[in-house]
């Protein structure tokens, strides 16, 4: 990858968090707040903030649809497009244990991407109604911190050493 192509990522990442931040912000200051100013979540997202309101939130939830589709939609075309080259490339590869490396590359971050952007989109892009308190704070917990959590664990597990370590203790707890 070129700088210029890195650059171009890095400036469209911070101009697509700017700009999305900067609409729910302005949507937020539309609201009042009349209820209680506990929210009931473990940190300050939009849709707890939301249920706080007294007013309409009918436009902050489709900006929060908006926005959040291009940031789940947008990134997950371009991971598929990226993966479909990445896979015809691989099926030229004419070593079977090459063949066997890739794959095993690319389905550890296949995983890992679908556990935060699933995670995510199935948070933000369900109709609120639907979604109960404690729903929202699984999906919450889900996509921020067992998603990262389990990054080592998946791609470790490619590491031969750790797949024969994990089996001989899977056996010796299964046996005890």
């Amino acid at each position: 990858m070129s700088h210029q192509v890195c650059l171009l990522l890095m400036v469209g990442v911070y101009v697509m968090g700017l700009m999305g931040a900067m609409a729910h912000t302005v949507c937020m200051m539309r609201l009042s707040f009349c209820d209680s100013n506990i929210i009931n979540h473990y940190m300050c997202d939009i849709p707890p903030l939301l249920k706080l309101s007294c007013t309409s939130t009918s436009i902050n939830e489709l900006v929060v649809f908006i926005v959040v589709g291009v940031n789940v939609l947008g990134p997950s075309i371009i991971i598929f497009i990226s993966y479909t080259l990445i896979l015809s490339n691989i099926s030229g590869i004419h070593s079977t244990e090459g063949r066997s490396k890739a794959f095993s590359t690319c389905s550890c971050h296949i995983i890992a991407v679908s556990l935060f952007f699933g995670a995510s989109a199935f948070m933000y892009l369900t109709p609120s109604p639907t979604g109960s308190l404690d729903q929202d704070k699984v999906s919450t917990v889900f996509y921020t911190f067992v998603g990262p959590i389990m990054n080592p664990f998946i791609y470790s597990l490619r590491n031969k050493d750790v797949h024969i370590a994990l089996r001989k203790t899977l056996k010796k707890r299964m046996l005890s």
